[in-house]
């Protein structure tokens, strides 16, 4: 694509179409944009359109379009295409920062995300100007240009905080301090003096405050893997000013918005987080300026409100309390009892209470509610925060804590009883503070692992958590059921198994109840207990003991479905793949109709795949439907093929991605459970499996192997007579795949099934070429996993064709191969083989070149049986059934040759 005003309004047209809210006009022009991207010169007419456009929209457009054609294309991927010119990466990195900077702050941040992305690929050794080009531009004096340079370094450091150490990190780390550390300590200085000049002028206040967040954020990023000496030699500079930070109030800076925190909370959030992090992995250096945070802090919680704008200052500022109690070097600061009632009075208990805005998001916004709960991403919330700081205290002081907590539940609990319908929160107090009282360690997996045994879980149970989950309405107290189940889950490993049986019938009642986040919660705790592990490593609640249960589970399960907002609930689809699972056999009954719902629901959303986990566990269900019924009964795959290759066939026709590997998976499974000939309509759809455009696709690549594979154990035959030209087709798909070393192993698999299972006679004529294309990759691009695949395939080709004719192959080729393969390739490399099919494959592919090949015997090759250069020994015994081994050993003996 030239650099034209032509295309410039083409591109400018196709934009503007992909923010149609009509399909028909979005999706061509998405089309569009995808078939030229790979255009020389596409991503400079994005460039120029973000820098000449009159409408704001299309810039707008524009930077997000490139910002994801950055982050789909610019990595380089070994083996495959370069995807961005040269020419034109040289040009993008040669613009971008100027583009970037002198752009309004909402492009600003699409073109930052953008140099970020290049700079994890590129930076420091294909872009070294980069950090000299940002640093050069604090001294623009432009607080708009320093805070895209800021944010941009933001978005470039902040991968520090979760990168493994190693030497390539530490000399980047070390190259970033040299340029960028003085300058930034520089701007800090300046901007704190710019902060008092401009105290009173609101507008510049907010651009300043601006910076220092940054600062701040790029602070805690280049001391995460470890503190440098530049920051350790200039520590009083930075701690010095955060603590003033901390304890600044201005009223400019004061927000009136009760939900959205302000600069100053940010702020103060992220000083909060920059000082745990130097009380947690630099207590040494930092305990000089200790105590001095830590009044600051505590003075800090006991003046801040309750609104949700202060949710993430309180929660990082009881996350540095909750990292401090923890050192033993600062155990003295929390050993008088004053000292810990009055914590636990004015910071922990205030910050379990569940709020107005607490109840407002388990109410309207479950998803994410249940987002945090759930699945632990409440890391900035109050109260994982606070159960985060009981768990430090008791760490060092669980007596005393466990005594002070429980006078508070048992008062919670009295508050409660004496009115239940307007006291409820107090329970729901009571019951957090019992969970986070007694986690002592907890993993997703097996909930808590470690519990504090000074709180009697199981007495706490039976009082107060089985009397809420029994009461007669699944609908009453949503937030009180709510808290019930998630006990039952968190305390799984903890409960007697009798108590969880009682619960099980439960748990199934509130799957039925209105509240998105009970019966999401019923859900998922139903799953949980149905993976845990017994003494035996069986599932501890097993299929028999569900039987009673087994048609109410499934009916209230697929009825959840159907609640209004939980219609692709990936909970309540888990928890039904869980109970296929466990349920085995006990559900084939109820079949017909499951299927028909699953199918029902896989063809709703198709339509528009927007849960990936919820399509997953919808597959897998469907997948055990078929395994578990099929097993039992054969000749039900045609009931199954009948309910599911019309929405099969839609899926396909529209070309919904999502589902297409999903697709070839199911089919695969239900092809391998034919026992006779292909079906006609499988080999219909044959040919085009073949088709070069369904290969282009990564994730189509594994099942789509799979279905070949498929396709020739069942119907090698029917292929090799009804569809000769095809076997040139299936192996033009191994010649694509044994070039990539990401997917050589799946063109193995393809070509084994093919010597396997494929009539000799029909690939008599691309023996050679195989072998020759295999060769070529072998001395082009040597890897450990393409000898490994090697070896087993000339093994299986040996036990296939026989010894003397892998002989011959080799030889015709190239004279004496077949001793430089033994010599070279299979004795020193057959050791590496894994798995225990491959390593009885190479041993039997051994035993046959050993006493089923003349040349082994009477020519040079015999040299190869001696002990000195064939190192197989214990491969084979290792490898070999005790027969086969003992038949080896007397071929060898009647031989006379020696093999230790």
């Amino acid at each position: 694509m030239e650099l034209s005003d032509a295309n410039l309004q083409t591109l400018t047209e196709y934009l503007k179409k992909t923010l149609d809210p009509d399909p028909a006009i979005r999706r061509p022009a998405e089309k569009f944009l995808e078939s030229v991207e790979g255009s020389q010169n596409y991503p400079l007419l994005l460039l120029t359109l973000l820098e000449k456009s009159q409408e704001n929209v299309i810039k707008v457009c524009a930077s997000v379009t490139f910002k994801n054609y950055i982050k789909r294309n610019w990595r380089i991927i070994e083996d495959e295409p370069n995807k961005i010119c040269e020419s034109d990466r040289i040009a993008i990195k040669a613009n971008i920062v100027p583009l970037m900077l002198s752009s309004p702050e909402q492009i600003q941040k699409q073109l930052s995300d953008a140099i970020s992305i290049i700079g994890r690929e590129d930076f420091p050794q294909k872009w070294p100007d980069l950090l000299t080009e940002m640093v050069n531009r604090f001294q623009s004096g432009d607080f708009h240009v320093i805070n895209g340079v800021l944010r941009t370094a933001h978005s470039l450091f902040k991968r520090y905080r979760h990168e493994f150490k190693s030497n390539e990190l530490w000399t980047e780390i070390k190259l970033v301090l040299d340029a960028f550390a003085l300058p930034l300590t520089n701007l800090f200085k300046a901007t704190i003096e710019l902060c008092s000049t401009h105290a009173n002028d609101a507008s510049a206040l907010k651009v300043l405050f601006s910076s220092l967040i940054l600062i701040a954020k790029l602070f805690y990023s280049l001391n995460f893997q470890d503190l440098p000496e530049f920051f350790e030699d200039n520590m009083e500079t930075w701690m010095t000013n955060f603590h003033s930070l901390l304890t600044l109030d201005n009223k400019l800076l004061q927000t009136d918005d009760e939900e959205e925190a302000g600069l100053l909370e940010l702020l103060k959030s992220q000083i909060c987080d920059n000082a745990a992090l130097y009380a947690q992995k630099y207590d040494e250096e930092f305990q000089p300026y200790l105590p001095r945070f830590v009044t600051a802090i505590w003075n800090l919680l006991v003046t801040t409100g309750q609104e949700v704008k202060y949710d993430l200052l309180v929660s990082n500022a009881i996350q540095f309390l909750a990292s401090v109690c923890e050192r033993p070097h600062y155990k003295h600061l929390f050993e008088d009892q004053n000292t810990l009632t009055s914590i636990c009075e004015k910071v922990i208990v205030p910050n379990m209470e569940f709020r107005a805005a607490d109840e407002e998001a388990f109410e309207d916004n479950s998803e994410e509610y249940i987002r945090r709960d759930l699945e632990g991403s409440d890391i900035d919330t109050r109260r994982r925060a606070a159960c985060d700081l009981v768990r430090g205290l008791c760490k060092f002081f669980e007596g005393p804590v466990t005594g002070i907590f429980s006078g508070y539940v048992n008062s919670m609990l009295q508050e409660y009883a004496k009115n239940p319908s307007v006291n409820w929160k107090h329970k729901d107090a009571a019951i957090y503070l019992v969970t986070s009282l007694a986690s002592k360690a907890q993993t997703q997996k097996h909930g808590i692992t470690q519990a504090n045994e000074l709180v009697n879980l199981t007495e706490f149970f039976v009082n107060h958590i089985q009397p809420d989950l029994k009461s007669a309405s699944v609908n009453e107290f949503p937030v009180l059921k709510a808290d019930g189940i998630k006990y039952i889950m968190i305390f799984r490993n903890q409960v007697p198994k009798e108590q969880l049986l009682v619960s099980i019938p439960l748990l199934i009642n509130h799957l039925q109840a209105e509240s998105i986040v009970v019966h999401t919660y019923a859900a998922h705790a139903l799953e949980r207990l149905f993976t845990m592990r017994g003494t035996s490593n069986t599932t501890l609640i097993t299929a028999a003991e569900m039987i009673p249960f087994v048609e109410v589970l499934l009916t209230n399960l697929f009825k959840a479905l159907t609640l209004p907002g939980s219609s692709e609930n990936e909970y309540i689809m888990k928890a039904i793949m869980r109970s296929f699972s466990l349920l085995q056999e006990s559900i084939i009954p109820y079949i017909p109709s499951v299927i028909t719902q699953l199918t029902q629901k896989l063809l709703a959303v198709s339509k528009n795949p927007s849960k990936p986990h919820f399509n997953h566990y919808m597959f897998e269900s469907i997948c055990l439907s078929i395994r578990i019924t099929c097993k039992a009964n054969p000749d039900a795959v045609g009931s199954f093929e009948e309910a599911l290759f019309m929405v099969f066939t839609e899926i396909l026709q529209n070309d919904v991605q999502e589902f297409i590997p999903y697709v070839f998976q199911v089919m695969s499974l239900l092809l391998e459970m034919h026992k006779n000939e292909i079906p006609s309509s499988y080999m219909a759809l044959f040919p085009h499996l073949l088709q070069p455009v369904l290969w282009e696709r990564t994730g189509n690549i594994p099942p789509l192997v799979r279905l070949l594979q498929a396709y020739l154990e069942r119907g090698a035959n029917t292929i090799a007579s009804a569809a000769a030209d095809k076997i040139p087709g299936l192996l033009g798909v191994f010649q694509k795949l044994i070039a990539s070393k990401a997917n050589d192993h799946q063109g193995f698999y393809l070509l084994n099934s093919i010597i396997e299972h494929m009539p000799p006679e029909s690939v008599d004529q691309y023996r050679k070429q195989i072998f020759i294309l295999l060769f070529q990759r072998l001395q082009n691009s040597k890897t450990t996993k393409f000898i490994k695949s090697f070896l087993v395939f000339i093994n299986l080709y040996c036990i296939k064709y026989g010894a003397l004719a892998l002989q011959e192959i080799f030889d015709s080729i190239q004279p004496k191969m077949f001793g430089m393969v033994l010599e070279k390739i299979i004795i020193p490399e057959i050791q590496k083989v894994s798995g225990q099919v491959e390593k009885k494959i190479c041993a039997v592919g051994i035993t046959k070149i050993l006493t089923e090949c003349p040349p082994m015997m009477d020519t040079e090759y015999t040299k190869l049986w001696y002990v000195e250069h064939f190192k197989v020994p214990s491969m084979l015994s290792t490898s070999l059934n005790a027969e086969a081994l003992q038949y080896l050993q007397g071929y060898l003996q009647a031989a006379s040759v020696t093999l230790l």
